[in-house]
């Protein structure tokens, strides 16, 4: 059986992974150099300087890419980076229409950098396909797709927008951060172009920056690769040795993480304190057929407003926490709790943030794969 062909557990430890071709060491190398000799002038071994290309970089962008089921990986400095390489396809006049519920640094590249440079940014909830249908106009050129969305876990049909984005010939990107391809795998969904911030859920050790993009299309890998060694903005050998790691028990910890967050979904959903709590793998949240049908579990981030929260109500609960550890962040092993208005999300305008669901007294987080347990009793003591 060849490693295409290998099922999801096994591509984790050996997809688009090869012992090395020196010494057959079975973990790639930290080439920590940022050149390579040459015989003669252009006679060299496939690398010349490590912002073109560097091994331990690519072997963690042929294990992305294996991960994603796509043919061309590409790793970089963070996950804002490799949406910035994303935005360089687009030209002034362009438009992008957008995830109305958007992870805040998404939001201020888009708002705050590239409108500057007349690209255009429509906002849709994305689940009536003809009202997103009636926002294509001539200068649509992509749609920015976050699901599950961050922080309001709203689902996307990526297959039903793909359909409207091929008709138009346009450009569907997915940021899959999320739900990892451990649950889901855009490109085999219709998407162009798949991102992660590979920091969260495929690092997993919350110890590592680095983001990546995956695609099918030879000539649009050619662009992002072109626009990757120009800009720069690519992760070192030890981010792409500490990221291979991490996704070496990437379908373990994400089997862990999703039990975790279902358990913990469901004690938070019967909880007299709580007011809402939003997790697509409650039947009555209003996505949940479509999380069903996409996706192959339902994940561990969860979030939710206390009954009668108020700004200083939540601040209390969080600070409270113990095993829950206050941070900006999610998918590592630990447990993460975070405020998105004055966190994750608190460059976007308040009255854009409330108008998705992102209010003051919103809580978000991020289960780890500690004993469930202990997470319950965490939970319990802060909001008693």
């Amino acid at each position: 059986m060849g490693k295409k062909e290998l099922k999801f557990n096994s591509k984790a430890i050996h997809g688009g992974q090869q012992p090395d071709a020196a010494y057959g060491a079975v973990m790639p190398p930290i080439y920590q150099t940022s050149t390579y000799a040459q015989s003669t002038p252009g006679g060299h071994k496939g690398y010349e300087y490590s912002r073109g290309a560097n091994p331990t970089r690519t072997a963690l962008e042929n294990a992305v890419a294996s991960l994603e089921n796509g043919n061309f990986g590409m790793g970089f400095g963070s996950g804002m980076a490799a949406i910035d390489a994303v935005m360089k396809l687009l030209q002034p006049g362009d438009q992008v229409i957008c995830t109305g519920d958007l992870y805040g640094g998404s939001y201020r590249l888009f708002k705050r950098v590239y409108e500057k440079f007349g690209i255009k940014f429509r906002f849709s909830d994305m689940v009536d396909m003809e009202e997103l249908t009636s926002q294509i106009t001539g200068n649509t050129k992509m749609v920015w797709v976050e699901t599950p969305t961050n922080p309001m876990m709203n689902i996307i049909d990526i297959q039903a927008v793909s359909k409207i984005t091929k008709q138009h010939n346009i450009w569907l990107a997915v940021d899959n951060t999320f739900a990892t391809p451990y649950l889901q795998r855009p490109l085999e969904l219709g998407a162009d172009v798949v991102m992660h911030s590979a920091t969260k859920y495929l690092a997993g050790h919350s110890d590592v920056v680095v983001g990546a993009l995956v695609v099918n299309d030879q000539e649009l890998a050619d662009q992002l690769y072109f626009i990757q060694k120009s800009s720069g903005g690519i992760c070192g050998p030890m981010d792409s040795f500490l990221t291979l790691r991490g996704i070496k028990t990437l379908h373990v910890r994400m089997q862990r993480h999703c039990e975790n967050g279902e358990y913990i979904a469901k004690y938070l959903g019967n909880h007299p304190k709580i007011d809402k709590v939003y997790w697509p793998g409650f039947a009555d949240h209003p996505n949940h057929e479509v999380a069903k049908k996409q996706m192959s579990g339902f994940g561990g981030m969860i979030s939710l407003v206390p009954k009668g929260g108020s700004y200083e109500s939540v601040i209390k609960i969080v600070e409270k926490l113990k095993i829950f550890t206050l941070a900006e962040s999610l998918g590592g092993v630990e447990s993460l709790v975070g405020h998105p208005a004055s966190m994750s999300h608190g460059s976007i305008p308040k009255e854009e943030r409330e108008k998705n669901g992102v209010v003051d007294a919103l809580i978000r987080l991020s289960v780890g794969i500690e004993d469930v347990e202990d997470l319950i009793a965490d939970l319990e003591q802060a909001l008693n």
